[in-house]
């Protein structure tokens, strides 16, 4: 079975104006595409202002319940979607730290107005989404441990030393299981997109 080919940027685009029209008009499931195309760049917008990732997530669920009740509210003419959503999720972000709602860790509310945008573009996240999907599926197949120092030196954040000292394996053997578990996760990968 051959692989669907990943839309490009203008499909993606296209498809996430559709996708808000059709829940201006009320169907629901619309807002599921909507949440599949946009929560990655609308997760990361709230994680960098709010600096804590149950607050962020708190605020992106704000965002689409909001985003239910308002869609008749976006005007295409305007601005693009993901322009606007963008702008929801920072705005819906800062008024959580104004309101108070927010443990430490976040930014102050002055710094978090101005805060410019330097991820990728929001097409480009659309269609990466895809590839995301894949990655997380081929890190499941990987064994626990393997998978457990990958996501903790990629996602999380942890440095090669410190899982090896966690893990209490000198820092060599933590490089080979890292290094061995990337080459599997590469294989299925390459596996996934000529399939």
């Amino acid at each position: 079975m051959a692989a669907r080919p990943r839309p490009s940027s203008d499909e993606a685009r296209e498809a996430l104006r559709d996708a808000m029209a059709r829940l201006a008009a009320g169907d629901q499931s619309a807002l599921e595409d909507i949440y599949r195309a946009t929560r990655v760049k609308l997760f990361g917008i709230t994680l960098r202002i709010l600096g804590d990732p149950k607050e962020a997530e708190d605020a992106l669920q704000d965002v689409y319940v909001n985003l239910w009740q308002r869609a008749d509210r976006y005007d295409p003419t305007r601005a693009s979607p993901i322009a606007w959503l963008s702008a929801f999720a920072r705005n819906r972000a800062i008024d959580r730290l104004r309101t108070g709602k927010v443990r430490g860790g976040s930014v102050p509310v002055e710094e978090a107005a101005p805060l410019p945008d330097e991820r990728p573009l929001a097409d480009a996240l659309l269609i990466d989404a895809q590839q995301a999907a894949q990655i997380h599926k081929c890190l499941g197949a990987l064994d626990a441990r393997t998978q457990g120092h990958i996501r903790a030196a990629f996602f999380e954040g942890y440095t090669y030393a410190q899982l090896a000292e966690n893990a209490d394996v000198p820092l060599g053997t933590m490089k080979s299981w890292i290094r061995r578990g990337l080459q599997r996760l590469r294989a299925c990968l390459e596996a996934s997109e000529a399939s």
